[in-house]
């Protein structure tokens, strides 16, 4: 499994905005995509910011390009939602997941 981790940071007064953008699902019609298996959605306060962390899981980085293209890594952000950020990183990183426990 590979986690697809992702950034971007918001304005206090943004953050509740983005935040419902991204619920119930972080991109539009990833839930739908072969080999998709699962997402995170991490808030918190950062001195006068609020970042945000999205973690996709999926089976492979082949259905990572699915979603992203042949450069995989590029951050895919819909135009709608950028206006909700301050910054963000241009680049996702991509961990293989070793371990799980719940």
């Amino acid at each position: 499994m590979i986690a697809r981790v992702w950034h971007g940071w918001t304005k206090v007064e943004d953050a509740d905005g983005y935040e419902a953008h991204l619920k119930p699902e972080l991109l539009p019609g990833v839930s739908k995509m072969p080999g998709f298996a699962g997402s995170y959605l991490l808030r918190r306060m950062v001195g006068e910011e609020v970042e945000f962390v999205t973690v996709l899981l999926w089976d492979s980085i082949e259905g990572i390009r699915t979603l992203a293209g042949p450069d995989y890594e590029t951050a895919v952000i819909p135009e709608e939602r950028k206006k909700y950020l301050k910054r963000f990183d241009a680049k996702a990183a991509h961990f293989e997941v070793v371990a799980e426990q719940q």
